[in-house]
């Protein structure tokens, strides 16, 4: 069993729910000031051309197939969080996501699994939309790295976290956006250089702050191989030891690492190599971030690519993936030819 654990499904509803909202024009001018005019206009070709693939099921079970893939974990766009919207609009377009992740994935109950969405610029409302995505069987949701005026470890998500972790709800940590702001907005930089970053400030709030001390069970996944901090952590560690403003963990940054799940998506094998041994190959699933052009179409193919050992290469394929979604009592053990 080959399970890709980071895949989007684009879904109209929500972005009816949110056209013509106070604060969504404001949204889109502060994104076009982000980006640049130039990278909105190739995403916006990327993305027509790759509509289908982003909302139907048969393109997607057929690109599944293409690439070896036998099982789909499937989350929202992220252009879907709007974490700029008031509670009720929020509510109902993260209710929408919801419920579209869920229908969306009914068409291949066997082959899709799904993320929902919480709106974290409300966190009283987090936990209710949580409950909402698991009512509908999904297997968690999907977060960005940050909300306007809160990072991850606000205290005010602290019932999320207690909630997430006492149903075992995946936490899929993907970033949307970039605080560098206009320093980016130039050679599509908000997301080659801002979501690794993103990812890296992110983990780092959950880890000093000690939110993984007080939520051990706490199952969150991070994309894109968890950005810059798996190959940097040894600063990490060091800053711990000599400064006591950095103090707010139990233990040396790495070592929440082998708390948390990242996946595979680095696009250098080398990096990938780190990542195996910065966090164990027990904490590496497979990702692929289909079918957007900053993924890969073949995920397994590059998986393979980089020279791991095969009791790795099975675990990164898709045990890991099963034993963390509990889609077997026993882990697979398929060898990835």
């Amino acid at each position: 069993m080959i399970v890709d654990v980071h895949a989007h499904v684009l879904l109209p509803g929500v972005e009816a729910e949110v056209a013509g909202r106070r604060g969504h024009e404001g949204h889109r001018a502060a994104d076009a000031r982000r980006n640049g005019q130039e990278s909105l206009r190739v995403s916006g070709r990327m993305v027509a051309e790759r509509l289908h693939r982003l909302t139907g099921v048969g393109a997607r079970l057929a690109d599944m197939d293409a690439a070896g893939v036998d099982v789909q974990l499937v989350s929202p766009s992220p252009s879907h969080y709007h974490y700029w919207a008031e509670p009720s609009v929020a509510e109902r377009a993260h209710r929408a996501a919801n419920e579209g992740v869920a229908e969306h994935c009914s068409h291949a109950p066997d082959r899709l699994l799904g993320l929902g969405l919480v709106p974290l610029q409300h966190p009283d409302k987090a936990v209710e939309l949580l409950d909402h995505a698991l009512s509908l069987g999904l297997r968690g949701v999907e977060i960005s790295s940050h909300a306007p005026g809160r990072e991850l470890s606000d205290p005010a998500y602290e019932p999320l976290w207690a909630r997430a972790a006492a149903t075992g709800a995946v936490l899929f940590l993907h970033p949307f956006g970039c605080t560098l702001d206009e320093r980016l907005d130039r050679w599509y930089l908000s997301n080659i250089v801002g979501q690794p970053a993103e990812n890296a400030v992110a983990l780092s709030h959950l880890i000093f702050s000690g939110v993984l001390d007080r939520h051990p069970g706490l199952r969150v996944v991070a994309a894109h191989g968890g950005g810059y901090l798996p190959t940097h952590v040894g600063r990490a560690d060091h800053g711990w030891r000599v400064r006591p403003d950095a103090r707010g963990c139990a233990e040396p940054p790495s070592s929440y690492l082998r708390r948390m799940w990242f996946d595979s998506l680095v696009h250098d094998s080398a990096v990938l190599r780190h990542l195996v041994r910065a966090v164990g190959a027990d904490r590496v699933l497979l990702g692929s971030d289909h079918p957007f052009d900053m993924g890969s179409d073949s995920p397994v193919a590059g998986l393979r690519e980089a020279g791991l050992e095969p009791s790795e290469l099975a675990a990164i394929g898709g045990g890991n993936a099963a034993a963390l979604l509990d889609l077997t009592a026993d882990p697979p053990t398929k060898e990835i030819p």
